[in-house]
């Protein structure tokens, strides 16, 4: 990361626009998450902008103690209403450099507010990707953040064990454009397309 933090703003109300083009009859649609249909993966957007909300606010609790396999995330009746609310306030959170100093924790684990903020900014680019596609929207991330999740997930790829958050590299031309490159990195095929 840099010294200056990285407003999440402009990817939050990107993903934000993504979940309002949702029609009703693509939430049992299938996504790039394997085990994600469009329904469980915007209750995973939701779950993870509280999470990461209370993370940076250092407001540890059962948002932030909760392992993102505990259970198969859902909507609930008022999602069009709560994610984009949860989004705007995990981007205000982290408008405070405060967020990106200390410890704190997510997904029941223990790590630098710097490193949570990495990880955010990448789920958003990333799960910003999955919605697109699965719901055959354009998508253009926001730049800043598409190259911070880029470099997030390149030094990620560089360590011999990556855990159990990302698959295995998919192999991407050096020349391809940075959103491919970086699909790729997170463990995602970039040519991917809806089921017909």
């Amino acid at each position: 990361m840099t010294d200056t933090p990285l407003d999440l703003g402009p990817q939050a109300r990107i993903v934000a626009r993504l979940a309002e083009g949702v029609t009703d009859e693509q939430l049992a649609d299938g996504t790039p998450c394997p085990d994600y249909a469009v329904h469980h993966l915007l209750g995973h957007l939701i779950g993870l902008a509280v999470a990461f909300r209370d993370a940076g606010c250092k407001d540890l609790g059962v948002t932030t103690d909760t392992r993102p396999d505990a259970a198969v995330p859902d909507i609930g009746p008022g999602w069009r209403e709560d994610l984009p609310k949860a989004l705007d306030e995990l981007a205000e959170v982290w408008r405070d450099p405060a967020a990106w100093t200390g410890m704190t924790r997510a997904g029941g684990v223990d790590l630098p507010g710097e490193v949570a903020g990495a990880v955010v900014i990448d789920e958003l680019v990333t799960h910003g990707w999955d919605l697109a596609r699965a719901t055959g929207q354009d998508y253009t991330p926001d730049p800043a953040a598409l190259r911070a999740t880029h470099d997030f997930l390149a030094a990620a790829a560089e360590e011999a064990d990556r855990g159990d958050i990302f698959g295995p590299v998919v192999p991407v031309p050096s020349d391809a454009p940075l959103l491919d490159r970086t699909v790729g990195l997170s463990g995602r095929d970039p040519h991917w397309t809806r089921p017909v």
